[in-house]
């Protein structure tokens, strides 16, 4: 029987190394990839989903055009263009399709993802 893994933050990058309505790559230690982005305007304004495209099979989601749907902030794939929610990780276009969406947190102005 293995020991159960318990969530918390990860300090993950300076808050200097996300750009303006754009995303960012980055690897977490449990070897998975998140897309970050900083979207102007908006409170929360850090998100991190998951970077894996399940519809396109390939992490590439911090390369997406980010904007809105209505209220709701997406990112659109760079491969096949559907839009996923950046709040809830659901694909607009196909609800049965998703990413994961992690929290985020801000700590003496570095990014923390909790998972």
């Amino acid at each position: 029987m293995g020991i159960a893994e318990t969530k918390q933050w990860h300090d993950i990058c300076d808050i200097s190394a996300l750009v303006e309505n754009t995303g960012v790559a980055a690897l977490l230690p449990n070897q998975q990839q998140i897309a970050l982005f900083k979207i102007t305007g908006l409170e929360p304004d850090i998100f991190a989903i998951g970077n894996f495209d399940p519809i396109g099979k390939a992490n590439v989601l911090y390369r997406g055009i980010v904007g809105s749907a209505g209220e709701e902030p997406i990112v659109a794939s760079p491969l096949y263009k559907q839009h996923f929610s950046l709040r809830s990780g659901e694909c607009i276009q196909q609800p049965d399709q998703f990413v994961p969406v992690y929290p985020v947190r801000t700590h003496s102005d570095r990014v923390q993802v909790f998972f």
